[in-house]
């Protein structure tokens, strides 16, 4: 019968069970293009950022 070396302490056991606390990426539409993007950061496809052009506009992928 497989039995343990030793006992796993409660720092190890909370490192791993860590990763059932994760959650999906959350996404919101902006405003002006209507693109899926993530909170916080620029548009991609218009490159603004709160309303300030940060990067240039990008064409289609």
């Amino acid at each position: 019968m497989a039995v343990p070396r030793t006992k796993v302490s409660r720092m190890k056991r909370g490192n791993r069970r860590s990763a059932d606390a994760l959650k999906a990426p959350a996404y919101v539409e902006d405003k002006e293009s209507g693109e899926l993007r993530r909170p916080h950061h620029i548009d991609l496809k218009s490159g603004k950022y709160r309303g300030r052009q940060i990067l240039e506009p990008r064409d289609e992928f």
